[in-house]
């Protein structure tokens, strides 16, 4: 490593199907990774647990490329097939229903085989991505550092899931969301999605002994910081709740970020701290999207927000 290159962690907001973003967004970033920029760490939360694990996966396996993992996966997870349009399309018309004051049944996700059904075709389907057991293998101390969030139902405390002990159901642990999936339980610990905890995880790039700190945090964001507007109808309030609560545990981390950057630039602080720019890559503002499609995994709207990612990501690299 040379004195001249830029440190570079990039942390991946959680959100559901709306993470397609994030996987146009780093099949960009890593095909046109800027020269004398190195990859120190990458984090996720949920849907963007699942793209950092791919993007990290393939970036340190020397047969797999990154944006390759990530295309196949988001095609994959799509809804293609008859069975999965169908199911695809049961959720929609019942956001429809919901939306129109018909009350449906509830159903907690651990009496729903629906819920399991989709929890095991997911699993499946990061296992057939990522060969969990050839991780070990892939660690010699010079990849960039992975970190993925969730959270632990009984205590309420935070994790995170690091490289040393990647698998499947630590990725699973991060996004589930407990309207949609139970608990995940690992070494008898329950957990659920990152989104309450840290999303996505950010200080951890600088406290983790085993990662250089980040001169820049490239930050990947799904839910948007500001409306015009004050919401008047109940989507628009549904939904200005759901990108708040997203981004309550994001700007906590932030702000802690910026307080460290004004103690260094003060010189309140030893040398051996420094200074962590955030840059941040948003979802286009075009798309005004309903909180609720982020469950959607129609073909061409997860095709359309992969492009998307890839359209920000050059003009992100474009200005740097």
């Amino acid at each position: 490593m040379t004195t001249d290159e830029t440190n570079v962690a990039i942390a991946c907001q959680g959100g559901g199907s709306h993470t397609a973003f994030t996987a146009g967004v780093l099949r960009e970033l890593l095909r046109e990774f800027p020269a004398e920029h190195r990859l120190v760490g990458i984090s996720g939360t949920s849907g963007g647990a699942a793209c950092a694990t791919l993007a990290w996966y393939g970036h340190v396996h020397p047969e797999e490329d990154p944006g390759e993992l990530l295309s196949g996966f988001w095609t994959d997870l799509s809804a293609s097939s008859p069975f999965h349009r169908a199911a695809n399309n049961l959720i929609r018309w019942g956001i429809q229903l919901q939306r129109a004051g018909i009350p449906l049944p509830n159903v907690t996700p651990s009496s729903s085989p629906g819920a399991k059904w989709g929890r095991d075709e997911f699993q499946k389907l990061l296992e057939s991505y990522v060969d969990f057991d050839a991780v070990p293998d892939l660690l010699d101390g010079t990849e960039p550092g992975l970190f993925l969030s969730a959270i632990d139902v009984c205590a309420g405390t935070f994790e995170v899931f690091r490289e040393d002990d990647l698998s499947s159901s630590a990725i699973l642990a991060s996004a589930a969301e407990p309207h949609l999936f139970e608990a995940v339980e690992i070494d008898g610990r329950y957990y659920w999605d990152g989104l309450f905890s840290k999303n996505p995880p950010l200080n951890d790039f600088m406290s983790a002994d085993d990662v250089v700190d980040p001169d820049e945090i490239w930050l990947i964001k799904i839910n948007p910081q500001e409306r015009p507007e004050v919401p008047r109808t109940m989507d628009g309030i549904d939904n200005r709740r759901n990108e708040l609560s997203g981004n309550l545990s994001m700007n906590a981390e932030l702000r802690f970020i910026e307080r460290v950057n004004d103690w260094i630039d003060r010189g309140y602080l030893p040398s051996r701290y420094t200074h962590t720019d955030i840059k941040r890559i948003r979802f286009p503002k075009s798309r005004k999207l309903d909180w609720r499609t982020k469950l959607d995994r129609d073909p061409a709207f997860i095709d359309r927000l992969v492009h998307d990612g890839e359209k920000q990501a050059k003009s992100f690299l474009e200005s740097q």
